[in-house]
C-alpha cells in the first residue's frame, strides 16, 4: 500500500457506525496557554492510524477524538467539546491527553478549573496522559500522589518542590505506570500517540502510522510480548479505587484485608467484586502489575535483577524469575538482553 492510500479512504466504510467499531475515545485538553500544534498533531496521528485501520482491516477500527476547552467563569466554569471526529453518540472518554504548554509552570492559567472534570473522568476510569508542561495540570489535581511522573527536565526540580509527594523522574522520556501516563519533553507527545495507536490498534497499525509520519516507533513498544492492559472503566468506583493504590504501590506486600479497607468493602465481597470488574483475581491482577513494571525496569535500568525483584515486591528473587519467565517467555536476563536500552545503545530523548 503506497503513501497516498493511507488518505485514500473508503468513507462510506469509514463514516458508517455500524461497521466502524470505536476502540476508543482520547480527548484532547485544550487549556489556556496549551501547545496548539500537539492538539492538531496529536489529531492527526491519532487520523493516520484510524484511516489505514479502517482502510485494511476485514473488522474496520478507528480511534474516536474529540477536544475539550474551559468555558464560562467562577461557579460556571465547565468543559465543552469543540471538535468531535465521530459526532452523535454519547462520549465515553476512555484516555485525556493534557498537551504541553508554551508558557513555563509558573506562568500556566486556569489550571486549578480543569481540577474537578479530570477527577470525575479517573473515577470512571479513564486513563490520564500528560506531556511536558502539562503534567503540572494532572499534578494539580492530586492523581500524581504517590506516584511515579516524568516532566521537561527544565521543569522537573520545580514539580519536585510545589509537589513533594510526586516521585519525580526526570531522566525517563515516558513512564507508562498503567492508569497513568506521563512523558518528558514537548515533543514527546509523538511518542505518547504511538503509544496509544499500538494500545488501540495493535503494533503493525503503529508502526505504518510512524513510517508515514517520519517517526521513530516508540521505545518501549518495540516487543513482540502482549502489555498489561487493566480493565477499568468497569463501573465499580470501589475496586478502581483499590486498583489505583495497587498500581502506585505495587512494591509492597499487599494483603486482601488491606486493599478491602482502602475499597471501603469486606473482604469477601471485595474479591467477588474484583474479580467481576477485572476478570482477573487479586493474585492475577497483582502478578500482572508486578511483571509490567518490572519489565519496565528491565528495559530502562541497570538495576540488577535481584534489586527489580525486590522493588516490585518479591524477597525471593526465584520466585520472581519463574513467574516472569511464565508471563512473559524470557527470564528477565534474556528480556533485558533483546528489550533492554540503558545497556551500551543511545538513548533518544527530547530536550
Amino acid at each position: 500500500m503506497g503513501a497516498n492510500d493511507t488518505f485514500r479512504g473508503d468513507r462510506d466504510k469509514r463514516d458508517t457506525a455500524s461497521e466502524v467499531r470505536l476502540v476508543g475515545e482520547i480527548g484532547l485538553v485544550d487549556y489556556p496557554s496549551c501547545q496548539e500544534s500537539a492538539i492538531y498533531g496529536l489529531g492527526d496521528v491519532f487520523r493516520v492510524a484510524s484511516d489505514y485501520a479502517t482502510d485494511t482491516d476485514d473488522h474496520p477500527a478507528a480511534i474516536r477524538v474529540s477536544t475539550w476547552t474551559v468555558t464560562g467563569t467562577g461557579p460556571d466554569t465547565g468543559m465543552v467539546c469543540t471538535f468531535d471526529s465521530h459526532p452523535g453518540t454519547e462520549h465515553r472518554l476512555s484516555h485525556i491527553i493534557v498537551p504541553p504548554s508554551l508558557v513555563v509552570p509558573e506562568d500556566m492559567t486556569n489550571v486549578d478549573t480543569l481540577g474537578d472534570w479530570i477527577r470525575d473522568l479517573k473515577s470512571g476510569g479513564t486513563i490520564l496522559c500528560a506531556v511536558c508542561a502539562g503534567v503540572f495540570v494532572l499534578a494539580e489535581t492530586g492523581m500524581l500522589d504517590g506516584r511515579d511522573a516524568t516532566t521537561h527536565w527544565a521543569f522537573a526540580d520545580y514539580l519536585a518542590t510545589q509537589f513533594p509527594k510526586i516521585r519525580v523522574d526526570a531522566a525517563r522520556m515516558v513512564i507508562d505506570d498503567i492508569d497513568i501516563i506521563t512523558a518528558a519533553g514537548i515533543l514527546a507527545w509523538v511518542d505518547l500517540g504511538l503509544t496509544l495507536v499500538d494500545r488501540l490498534l495493535g503494533p503493525s497499525v503503529m508502526l505504518h502510522t510512524a513510517r508515514f509520519i517520519l517517526a521513530d516507533p516508540p521505545r518501549r513498544q518495540q516487543r513482540t510480548y502482549q502489555e498489561f492492559t487493566p480493565r477499568l472503566r468497569h463501573g465499580d468506583k470501589e475496586v478502581l479505587t483499590a486498583q489505583t493504590f495497587i498500581h502506585a504501590n505495587a512494591g509492597r506486600q499487599l494483603a486482601v484485608a488491606e486493599l478491602a479497607q482502602v475499597a471501603g468493602v469486606q473482604p469477601r465481597t471485595f474479591q467477588r467484586r474484583f474479580k467481576e470488574a477485572t476478570g482477573s483475581t487479586l493474585t492475577e491482577y497483582l502478578q500482572s502489575v508486578r511483571v509490567a513494571k518490572a519489565r519496565e525496569s528491565l528495559e530502562l535500568s541497570r538495576t540488577s535483577v535481584e534489586q527489580i525483584a525486590m522493588d516490585v515486591g518479591y524477597l525471593d528473587v526465584s520466585t520472581f524469575r519463574r513467574l516472569f519467565q511464565r508471563t512473559t517467555g524470557p527470564t528477565p536476563s534474556e528480556y533485558r538482553k533483546r528489550f533492554g536500552i540503558a545497556d551500551g545503545r543511545p538513548e533518544r530523548r527530547y530536550p
